[in-house]
């Protein structure tokens, strides 16, 4: 195989440890993705790798693979000794990390505008009318998943690859805090999120660049009134 260290067996880690099933490592990555977004990992909370080894039906080597990826991806560091932990955001680091956004996502939502399909704009739409129905007033999965579809959408389509990376590593930051704290904003978000869709369906990269502005803003404020 191409990718595979020279002198190292198909299936085997240069360390010489056998290597785990690509399924497994993306179970245990989608697995523990989703307690944490559904609070049954919280921030601090230390991970017993053999207890969550036991729930989710892996073995120990598959597991560490799945969170060091997570690790990688900012969701959970390493804590004393080996064990990891997933990561605590407080109000500074989430405030500072919106900043930073708030230069990042206008400029990504004006260079995309023009360039994102049709069929991409359309799903995103569906998804937010279905959960405008649902008129739910906590975050679900399904706001979840809409939220990273909305902001990957011009992230993605903005023509800086650099630039889409950089927005995907700070929205994790933001996204542990607000899965934390800021549980009950469904309604600004979809009402903002509409509007940010509006602009770029419409291609008018300055209300586009206005619209996303105008929902980092409204988040800060949003933080500062509730957790404060």
């Amino acid at each position: 195989m191409e990718n595979e260290p020279r002198g190292v067996a198909p299936g085997v880690t240069a360390a010489g440890e056998a290597a785990s099933p690509p399924n497994l490592v993306a179970l245990v990555h989608r697995s523990v993705t989703a307690m944490i977004r559904r609070r049954q990992l919280r921030g601090g909370h230390s991970i017993v790798e053999a207890k969550l080894a036991a729930q989710l039906g892996v073995s120990r080597t598959p597991l560490r693979e799945g969170l060091q990826r997570l690790e990688g991806e900012g969701l959970v560091v390493k804590g004393g000794g080996r064990s990891f932990v997933v990561r605590h955001v407080d109000l500074g680091e989430y405030l500072q990390s919106l900043k930073v956004r708030e230069i990042l996502e206008p400029e990504a939502a004006e260079a995309a505008c023009g360039h994102i399909p049709v069929a991409e704009i359309a799903a995103v739409r569906r998804e937010i009318a279905g959960l405008q129905v649902s008129a739910t007033a906590l975050h679900t999965d399904a706001h979840w998943q809409s939220d990273d579809a909305l902001h990957e959408l011009f992230a993605r389509n903005s023509g800086n690859d650099v630039l889409a990376q950089m927005i995907r590593r700070l929205r994790v930051t933001t996204r542990l805090f607000e899965i934390a704290r800021l549980q009950d904003r469904v309604a600004p978000d979809l009402r903002e999120h509409a509007q940010i869709l509006d602009a770029l369906a419409g291609g008018d990269g300055k209300a586009a660049r206005k619209a996303v502005q105008a929902h980092l803003r409204s988040l800060q404020r949003f933080a500062l009134a509730t957790v404060r």
